[in-house]
């Protein structure tokens, strides 16, 4: 079982340790549940550091760098301990969303209206995904995989190397641009982070075929949550980009 999302490996299930069939399995349905409870954990906490940083208030840089730091520790415990999801899965999108809600309203008081843009198309892109993939129109098959896993980790390195590099003062050219280049490499980037939310739907679908225990759903919504998180930065990167041009 392959799948480009960092917290949801082909060896999740054997850590997971579990019997098939047991009496409380996975299922779909209460991978869904759990998926909206943290998307309602993560709107509340973006909404409130958003009120912050609209009043100016001077606790939203250490709430950014709190949530930050928070999410990516939160978030490499889930991977390495997925029994631990059910506590750390919400705790990581209440993190996130301290993260979110103060960027998002920092960028949209520079461009109005961006961040609400980002939102819809963040859900708009997840709910035409995932009706294509229950309608069978896209399918998670191996090659389909591999090009993913294959894509996601070559954007991977090009973000290393840019970090690496912007330790030392050198910028990496082009893709942080509003150029065409960076135009196209962002819009590259959300293409591939969307396709990952196939593999996330065919992961938590395999889980729950498998009967993997019930704690999975908290990993499976925490997978899906990473995904989302990841895919409304790079449109709201992308946006940014598309309207700097203008």
């Amino acid at each position: 079982m392959r799948t480009a999302n960092p917290v949801l490996g082909e060896r999740t299930f054997e850590r997971s340790r579990f019997e098939p069939m047991a009496r409380d399995a996975m299922t779909v349905n209460g991978t869904v549940n759990k998926t909206l409870l943290l998307l309602v954990l993560l709107t509340a906490s973006s909404a409130w550091t958003w009120s912050m940083a609209a009043a100016g208030q001077a606790i939203v840089g250490p709430l950014v760098v709190g949530g930050l730091i928070g999410g990516l520790v939160l978030g490499m415990a889930t991977a390495f301990v997925p029994r631990w999801s059910p506590v750390t899965a919400p705790i990581y999108a209440v993190c996130e969303g301290l993260f979110l809600g103060a960027i998002s309203a920092i960028i949209n008081q520079a461009q109005p209206g961006i961040a609400p843009q980002a939102v819809a198309l963040t859900f708009g892109t997840l709910f035409c995904l995932l009706a294509a993939y229950r309608s069978g129109l896209v399918r998670a098959t191996e090659n389909f995989k591999l090009g993913v896993v294959a894509a996601t980790g070559a954007i991977c390195v090009v973000y290393l190397i840019s970090l690496v590099l912007s330790l030392f003062g050198v910028r990496f050219p082009f893709i942080h641009d509003a150029g065409p280049i960076g135009i196209l490499f962002s819009l590259g980037v959300v293409v591939v982070a969307a396709l990952n939310l196939v593999l996330d739907f065919d992961f938590i679908e395999q889980g729950a075929r498998a009967g993997a225990p019930r704690f999975m759903e908290w990993y499976g919504a925490f997978g899906l949550l990473a995904t989302l998180v990841w895919l409304y930065l790079e449109i709201l990167r992308l946006l940014s980009k598309l309207n700097s041009r203008g």
